[in-house]
Order: C-alpha cells, then sequence, then structure tokens
C-alpha cells in the first residue's frame, strides 16, 4: 500500500500539513502578574492570540506567573520545547529576556511595552502619553468640579507616561483645572490589587474630583467600581472597559495590544517577522480612546469635534505631546 504513495500524493499530503498550521508557528504567550484575564493589558493580548488562532487554526500555549522569578524559567521552558514565537508582556520581563534570548537564537521573542536589543527579539512600545491626552481633553470638557484624578498602577516610568499625557491634555482645556494623582504602588503587585486602587480613587473623589483616569492594569477596576458606586465618571484603560459600568466609564484609552501580539505572529507565521523597535502612537492606530453604544451618550458632538481636531494635529506634528521617559532622557 504504500508503495503505491505517488510523489502528487505527498506533494499534496505536505501541503495540506503546511496549510493546518501543524508545522508552520507555535507560538506562545507570557502574561505579567495581572493574569490574562484583568481586563486590561493582559486580557488584551489574549484577545489578539485568540484571533491569530481564529485566523489560522494554528494553537498557542500561555502561562500566568505568580511572580517575578518565574519569568526565566518560563522563557526558557517555553522555548526549550520548541516555541519559536514567545511573546511577553511588561517591562518587567526585560532583565529575564535580556539574560534568555541569547541562550536560543533561534527563537523568535516580542516583548510588549520596554525594549531589549538582541538580534531575535523584537520590541512593541506605544506612544501612550498621546492616547491619554486625548482622554485627558474628554475628563476636562466632562467635569463640572474642575477637578480630576488619575490612579496608576505601579509607579513606574510608563505609567508616568500616562500620566503626563493625561494632564496635558486636560490643561490643554482648562489651564487652571486641578488633577489629583495617585500610584496604587512600587512593585509588580500594584497591577493586582484592585481595593487600594478603589481606595485611592474614593479618596480623589472625595476631595472633589468628578472623572478619574486609572492605568493600573487589573488594579483599575477597583476604580471602575468607586465610581460606579459613587456616580461618578471613569476613564478606563488598555482594553476597551466602556461596557464594565455602563453610564459611568466615560471611555476608554484603547492601547491596541491586541493587533501588536495579532501582527507580529501573523508576520511570523509568514516569514516577515523582523527584529528591533517598533512604535505604535495615534498616526499608527496603537492608541486612541473609545466610543460605543455603552458610551456614546456621554460625549457630546461638540467634545468629540474637539478632540478630533486635537488628534489630527498630534499626527500630523503639529501639535506635540510631551513624553515623559523623553523629558528623563534630558
Amino acid at each position: 500500500m504504500f508503495r503505491t504513495l505517488t510523489m502528487q500524493a505527498l506533494v499534496i499530503l505536505t501541503l495540506t500539513l503546511s496549510a493546518s498550521g501543524a508545522l508552520a508557528l507555535n507560538p506562545a504567550v507570557i502574561y505579567d502578574l495581572g493574569g490574562k484575564f484583568d481586563n486590561a493589558f493582559n486580557q488584551s493580548a489574549r484577545m489578539g492570540a485568540d484571533e491569530f488562532s481564529r485566523e489560522t487554526g494554528i494553537g498557542y500555549r500561555d502561562y500566568e506567573p505568580i511572580d517575578e522569578s518565574q519569568y526565566e524559567l518560563a522563557l526558557r521552558r517555553f522555548a526549550a520545547k520548541g516555541c519559536d514565537l514567545i511573546v511577553v508582556m511588561g517591562s518587567p520581563f526585560a532583565p529575564a529576556l535580556k539574560k534568555v534570548a541569547p541562550e536560543f537564537p533561534d527563537t523568535k521573542f516580542v516583548i510588549i511595552d520596554s525594549v531589549v536589543d538582541k538580534p531575535n527579539v523584537q520590541s512593541v512600545v506605544f506612544k501612550e502619553n498621546e492616547g491619554a491626552f486625548l482622554v485627558g481633553m474628554v475628563a476636562a470638557m466632562k467635569s463640572r468640579t474642575g477637578k480630576i484624578g488619575f490612579v496608576g498602577g505601579m509607579d513606574m516610568p510608563l505609567i508616568r507616561r500616562f500620566a503626563l499625557g493625561y494632564r496635558e491634555g486636560a490643561r490643554y482645556v482648562n489651564k487652571r483645572i486641578v488633577i489629583f494623582e495617585d500610584m496604587t504602588g512600587t512593585t509588580p503587585d500594584a497591577w493586582g490589587d484592585p481595593i487600594k486602587a478603589g481606595e485611592l480613587a474614593r479618596s480623589q473623589f472625595k476631595r472633589g474630583a468628578d472623572v478619574i483616569f486609572t492605568a493600573a492594569g487589573g488594579s483599575g477596576l477597583g476604580v471602575l467600581q468607586a465610581a460606579a458606586d459613587m456616580k461618578k465618571f471613569s476613564i478606563g484603560v488598555d482594553s476597551n472597559q466602556n461596557h464594565i459600568h455602563p453610564g459611568s466609564v466615560l471611555t476608554s484609552m484603547v492601547k491596541r495590544v491586541d493587533l501588536a501580539v495579532l501582527q507580529t505572529m501573523r508576520d511570523a507565521l509568514n516569514g516577515e517577522w523582523k527584529p528591533g523597535l517598533k512604535v505604535l502612537g495615534l498616526a499608527q492606530g496603537g492608541v486612541d480612546y473609545a466610543i460605543d453604544k455603552y458610551n456614546e451618550a456621554l460625549i457630546s458632538p461638540e467634545m468629540r469635534d474637539r478632540v478630533a481636531r486635537a488628534k489630527a494635529d498630534i499626527v500630523a506634528g503639529r501639535l506635540k505631546v510631551a513624553d515623559y521617559v523623553e523629558t528623563m532622557d534630558k
């Protein structure tokens, strides 16, 4: 029977296996400590990987570490098991990736939100300051008290970039606006503490804020809950969180981690993946603010028009939004 297998049949069999993706790509995603169901940063990455699987039929492996000591072990485990594209979520992975990437030169690594300069690493960063500028404008236009707030997650340059963009956008609308600012913590545990984030938000609301933007990963759910409980407004982050508390979530600053993960997997599958730095801002569709059925009644046409003009000016280079990381380098 085996002798009757013609060369034509062998070619057909080979093409079928390749089309199925069984031999094409073996990707993996390693989340940060917020977990893949954080309704924010990590969940957006999972959505991108899920979309890739739906498109191609190729599954992916993933892992949720419980502490930073597992980062290096997880990277080595997936690489040793033959995963040829490994995506890691967040700057805390950078030290581990710098060590592990050279050990597996044939493995493609991708780090989101940090830069690792290795020949087999792609670094994807976003202009969060540009997206935060837009929601800062929305917050200032919506506020009736002239006081708004910001609750960040881990106190680090990335989150300071969100905060600075938010302040600039708010002051672009109202130079005298008061902005309260708190961080949930100084360690990666700050991404998974919604109780503390909620307490910080309640404190800001009690001081007169009526809109609070949160950039705190899973902790931000505590801010959204506090706003809903106190009949105030919140602004979500990373994923579109407008649906979580309809009527209370004013908008969300979407950071298209899902598109970044989806595209890097597509590129790896198609042989178009390249190491190096990718920067995604408003011009590249990497950040924006969300309007949908859950919040469209909250944002007036006049507000939308004003934000649209500012967005066009930022994309065209007529309006420059300061970057906290760049200011640190000066």
